[in-house]
């Protein structure tokens, strides 16, 4: 059984009339793993959000993959609604985790002052950036991926070892704080998520604002097997 995990979250509706963002974590009782989700909902409406999020970890004991699909499948059954997701799924061993995602929810890694963004936006912001194009700053908030929309080979897929901090962040977060405060924030608030939104919610953030952090435990040192001392 995996050994446990410190984690908090935090949302703010912020300037929004309704608050679309959406998480959820599941642990599996086949092996007390634990996977974790955080949904943006596209517009006003968190319904796909929330039914989103909670599939994706209903489904990830069988892989990032499952997940997705499971993601789709529910807000394809609620008949209207959209959203972007991003998922970490555990790997088997207390290996890391495998990251799945579409739209602009990110995941970041965190060990020491080092932060990883895991994820690379489904934007039109990052589709021109990838062509050597100047972008505006509208199309940062044009998804070009969304959980409705996304065929199987547009979702991102990323593993990741065990990091000391792993965040799940809308990007009512991470556009307004980056990394170097991220690690502070992350080694030093008592309640870092709630420290995150925050910060984003001083620094302007003109959308829902929402964290998941995953404090996760050192890896355990190597075992070796003793013989038993000859009779």
């Amino acid at each position: 059984m995996m050994r446990n995990s410190n984690w908090r979250t935090s949302s703010e509706r912020g300037p929004r009339r309704t608050n679309a963002d959406a998480v959820a974590s599941y642990a599996d009782p086949r092996t007390g793993q634990i996977a974790f989700a955080l949904a943006d909902g596209i517009g006003e409406d968190g319904t796909a959000a929330r039914l989103a999020a909670a599939a994706a970890v209903r489904a990830a004991g069988d892989g990032a993959e499952a997940a997705m699909a499971a993601a789709r499948h529910a807000v394809e059954a609620a008949g209207t609604g959209d959203c972007v997701l991003v998922i970490a799924v555990p790997l088997p061993g207390e290996q890391g985790y495998e990251i799945a995602w579409v739209g602009d929810a990110r995941a970041y890694a965190v060990v020491g002052d080092a932060v990883t963004q895991l994820t690379t936006d489904h934007t039109l912001a990052q589709y021109f950036r990838d062509r050597g194009t100047p972008a505006t700053p509208r199309m940062e908030h044009l998804v070009t991926a969304s959980v409705r929309t996304a065929k199987p080979a547009r979702i991102g897929y990323a593993t990741v070892p065990t990091p000391a901090f792993l965040l799940l962040a809308s990007d009512g977060v991470h556009r307004y704080v980056d990394g170097r405060s991220f690690a502070r924030v992350l080694h030093h608030a008592p309640d870092p998520a709630a420290e995150l939104v925050r910060l984003a919610v001083r620094e302007g953030s003109a959308d829902n604002a929402t964290a998941l952090v995953v404090q996760c435990p050192p890896a355990l040192p190597a075992t070796v097997a003793i013989p038993a001392a000859a009779a």
